[in-house]
């Protein structure tokens, strides 16, 4: 059935029924110019079926493709996705569709149900629309060779797996992949329009946490229970932009332990000034840990690198606090030690003589006596006297005598020890 075709400025409607074509002639005959004839578009849709993809039975059809990413909204590490606006176009070349002259056409968004079209979707999508305001975003074009471009604008969440071991010092690798639902290798097969110059946008993009450092195109292959479909893949790395995590939680919490460590200077008899110290310091830290787990979900099983750092920073603090209770415990007991001293000085002046004489007499003995006693001493008590003997000098080895040494260690111990393992942290976490 042939149909003569004219093309309308103002009006041009498609109705294709059974593999026919029902072109309705509209056109206004005021003006002579506003109709234009097309030789060989009247037979364009003859026998054409929208329910077969182009070349039916023979070679697989190829869809040339290239997208622009508008924006991504949101990046967020508790639901593990992203969400991006992306400008989806696809292009195959479909015989049926060819016809004679050098012009393409734009058609009306509503007749891509008249058309086949690829079953393009992406996949780990969790959620995706089109948009339609103030009409649907899509665009239909023709060219006279049978090529046909096919436009979307789509907004999609898509799934990213993080790995926030290294939290907030990461960097996240996500993907977009496209692959068709239905149609395997032997019918379709996806390729990128100009390799890795097919994406286009995000360069531009200006995230709120995120830095894109590289993106890189690649078609693979999807294995499938049903067959192999062929998958374009789309992979770009964020890295997180770690100067607001500095200022917001690395700044105060080494803060807060360099805060600890003014107590070392406040004499032992100061209890109310240390005290609040440490305790305002450990409660402070703690309300910045608190903090800090909110940003992130606390349902994923991660110990994040701020995690490792802020318990860092809560066992110096902790330990300060400690180091002050032992410090004053062993200024107190040495205390009560002197007293007791000093009300059996006079006691013992008095009897010094006496005493002086019996001790000389003990010892002689006492040495007669180990001396006999070691002749017939056992070898297994000889092993035990040498072990309690070494025991009690390993004892005194590590008793503090004085606990204003352990004010003046721990003066440089804790500042030592926090860099020490700052350096550590840091060079683990950044090049590792």
């Amino acid at each position: 059935m042939g149909c003569s075709c004219y093309f309308s400025i103002h009006v041009c409607l498609f109705l294709l029924c059974e593999g026919k074509c029902i072109l309705g002639h509209y056109a206004d005959t005021s003006d002579s110019r506003a109709s234009t004839s097309l030789p060989g578009f009247g037979n364009l849709t003859q026998g054409y079926n929208r329910y077969l993809r182009p070349k039916f039975g023979g070679e697989p059809v190829v869809i040339a493709m290239s997208l622009d990413i508008a924006s991504i909204s949101s990046i967020s590490e508790s639901d593990m996705d992203y969400t991006a606006t992306i400008y989806l176009r696809q292009r195959w070349t479909d015989p049926r569709l060819v016809f004679q002259g050098n012009k393409s056409f734009t058609l009306d968004a509503r007749l891509v149900n008249y058309l086949w079209v690829p079953d393009t979707y992406i996949v780990e999508s969790k959620k995706s629309f089109l948009h339609e305001v103030t009409a649907e975003n899509r665009l239909i074009r023709l060219f006279s060779n049978g090529t046909v471009l096919y436009a979307l604008r789509i907004t999609t969440t898509v799934a990213c797996n993080m790995d926030l071991s290294k939290y907030p010092l990461d960097t996240q690798t996500c993907k977009l992949q496209m692959e068709s639902w239905g149609y395997d290798e032997n019918d379709l097969l996806y390729t990128w329009l100009r390799g890795n110059d097919s994406v286009h946008g995000l360069e531009n993009l200006r995230l709120s946490q995120y830095t894109v450092e590289h993106y890189y195109s690649l078609v693979t292959m999807s294995h499938q229970e049903t067959g192999n479909y062929p998958r374009l893949v789309l992979q770009f790395e964020l890295k997180r932009n770690i100067l607001y995590f500095i200022l917001e939680t690395y700044v105060p919490s080494t803060l807060l332990v360099i805060l600890s460590w003014v107590s070392f200077w406040i004499t032992l008899d100061s209890v109310p000034a240390r005290t609040c110290i440490g305790v305002t310091t450990v409660l402070s830290m703690t309300t910045l840990m608190m903090g800090s787990r909110n940003t992130v979900t606390k349902t994923n099983g991660f110990i994040k690198a701020i995690d490792v750092y802020l318990g860092i920073c809560f066992t110096f603090i902790f330990g300060a606090l400690v180091e002050y209770a032992v410090a004053h415990y062993i200024a107190s007991q040495k205390a009560s030690t002197n007293e007791v001293t000093r009300e059996t000085e006079d006691v013992t002046s008095i009897f010094s003589t006496s005493v002086t004489s019996y001790n000389q007499k003990i010892n002689f003995s006492a040495i007669d006596n180990l001396a006999h006693s070691g002749s017939t001493m056992k070898p297994k008590d000889k092993i035990r006297f040498l072990l309690k003997n070494k025991m009690r000098r390993v004892v005194s080895y590590f008793t503090i005598q004085n606990p204003g040494n352990i004010e003046h260690y721990s003066r440089l111990l804790f500042p030592l020890c926090f860099l020490v393992v700052n350096l550590f942290y840091w060079v683990y976490y950044l090049f590792f």
